[in-house]
């Protein structure tokens, strides 16, 4: 169906040309799903592009011939591939409430691609729009028609954007990271739901993810990308067990996985012996009856219902559940980002929570509860440097300055991981992994006594991830922090957390040690989860590995 022979893509900049693309070639046959995996920077998303001709106005496609059914997509002028776009190639965009209008009623965007390909008049746009969200297990598809994407989930957006890839019931798929930020029974659902799409209209799908699991489950035969180039290919069950190239090796190493350490997740010449931590017997974080309800169009939404926990010193507690559940609301009250409707927070016996939060700056307490934010770039601001970052807690509240504040950014860049010459370095200038240093230098600049840490790790490739985690493990053992760790990825969660609580719909619905949360769950909803999981691939055994 389609065939790509030697392609090569490059991007003028102000610096020069960038090959992004480097003789890359693979085929796609019908009824196949072609996983391209890879970190970011590897060249998986500007391939797609190009196979859909919609590169940025600096991309160019330099050399290589891309063919579906056919039809030479290098040749095809322009008017010819607004034809194919939509109605024979489609296209799942990451980020779905990037790729949808946020002005317009999703039912009017999914209109748009069946006016746009003849698949639809004006008269009957609507009831096929309609039929197009019901497609995709939209429930109460005739209301949710009129709404705009800010009034959806992140799911529910995502659902939009495969009913307006799938409208026109086009021949190929391309699915670019079409799971990111989601929780997993989500996921599962999303992802469940394309792949039966897909074989009910015998389409072909290429998928591509950094997230090795979800490939090992879905795809038919993967593809490896590295610098622009294709390191090495073959189906899921050979390629995660005996990979042959080095590259491919690291990615599955780093995949957390069940019966894996934290530090079995670096490469083997950076395995140190783990640190151990100590987990004293007071409670240095008490939470009773906490509760927090907001105004709705049909009376109070209650985010979080009167839940309660303690969290030991030194203790690493997990904080699992979908969207929704009412994980971030929690850690943003304990944090004292926001105030609880009703309930306590008691730290270290005080009840901080008697302090309003826009007052809690000047509270005793502020400098001992720090976080870390789930999206590295939008809690930086764009107008400051990595060491102004860094430097903002120092001054505001230790009033470091001069040479003793440049002293302590830099100790602190150190300590993370973060090389001095970034600290100079705006974030957009810095890649996924050093924002997120950047971030937890920020927040351990006090020391903390309790650190929030909330997805920290949701957007980063696997290599990235298992750096940071392990950053995480040796910064708990040097500065003696006690973590609250929000996420949903449980294989994270069972390599980094002592206790787990589990949340669904605002309430604690199960609780207990991490091993048996993950092993043997009492609670329904907790199996759910586990099971939704993307198996990561088995790490292959070292006698097996091939020399590159």
């Amino acid at each position: 169906m389609l065939e790509v022979k030697d392609l090569s893509v490059a991007f003028r900049t102000r610096k020069g040309e960038v090959e992004a693309v480097r003789g890359v070639s693979f085929d796609v046959k019908r009824g196949e799903t072609l996983g391209i995996v890879g970190e970011s920077g590897s060249g998986k998303s500007v391939t797609s592009y190009a196979l859909m001709r919609i590169l940025d106005a600096g991309g160019e496609i330099r050399s290589g011939n891309v063919t579906y059914g056919g039809i030479d997509l290098r040749a095809a002028s322009e008017r010819n591939m607004r034809d194919v776009r939509g109605r024979e190639m489609s296209m799942i965009f990451q980020n779905p409430r990037a790729a949808l209008n946020p002005i317009r009623k999703v039912g009017h965007q999914i209109e748009d691609v069946l006016i746009q390909h003849a698949r639809a008049t004006h008269q009957d746009a609507r009831e096929k729009a309609i039929r197009a969200m019901e497609d995709v297990r939209i429930n109460d598809a005739a209301a949710r028609y009129d709404a705009y994407p800010f009034e959806l989930s992140g799911g529910m957006c995502q659902r939009i954007v495969i009913a307006i890839a799938l409208a026109c019931d086009p021949r190929l798929l391309i699915a670019d990271e079409p799971t990111t930020g989601l929780d997993i029974t989500t996921q599962k659902a999303v992802m469940d739901l394309v792949r039966d799409l897909t074989r009910d209209r015998g389409m072909a799908m290429v998928l591509i993810t950094h997230d090795l699991g979800l490939a090992s489950q879905y795809c038919d035969r993967i593809v490896v990308m590295k610098d622009g180039e294709i390191v090495e290919e073959g189906d899921p069950q050979r390629l995660f067990s005996q990979p042959k190239h080095a590259y491919t090796r690291r990615l599955v190493d780093a995949t957390p996985r069940i019966g894996a350490s934290i530090r079995d997740l670096l490469p083997p010449e950076e395995r140190t012996p783990q640190p151990s931590h100590i987990i004293h017997d007071r409670p240095l974080l008490e939470v009773i009856d906490l509760a927090k309800s907001y105004p709705g169009k049909s009376g109070p939404v209650q985010a979080v219902k009167g839940i309660s926990f303690a969290i030991l010193a030194g203790q690493s507690v997990g904080l699992v559940g979908e969207s929704g559940s009412g994980k971030s609301t929690t850690s943003e009250m304990i944090a004292r980002l926001q105030d609880p409707t009703s309930g306590a927070i008691r730290f270290e016996g005080q009840h901080i929570a008697l302090t309003p939060a826009a007052r809690f700056t000047t509270h005793h307490a502020r400098r001992d509860i720090q976080m870390v934010f789930q999206d590295a770039t939008d809690s930086l601001n764009p107008r400051d440097t990595a060491g102004s970052a860094i430097a903002e807690p120092l001054k505001r509240i230790e009033k470091l300055k001069g040479a003793q504040l440049c002293a302590r950014v830099e100790e602190l860049a150190d300590l993370t991981g973060l090389p001095r010459p970034l600290l100079s370095r705006f974030p957009h200038q810095l890649s996924g992994g050093q924002k997120a240093r950047v971030g937890i230098a920020r927040a351990i600049a006090l020391e903390p006594k309790l650190l929030i840490l909330d997805e920290p790790t949701a957007a980063l490739d696997v290599s990235i991830q298992a750096l940071v985690l392990n950053l995480l493990v040796d910064l708990r053992a040097k500065l003696g922090m006690t973590y609250l760790f929000v996420s949903h990825d449980l294989n994270v969660v069972r390599l980094l957390c002592d206790e787990v609580l589990v949340m669904k719909d605002g309430e604690i619905v199960d609780r207990g040690p991490a091993a048996k949360i993950m092993s043997n769950p009492d609670h329904p909803y907790t199996r759910s989860l586990i099971s939704a999981a993307p198996q990561p691939p088995t790490a292959p055994e070292p006698e097996k590995r091939a020399v590159n």
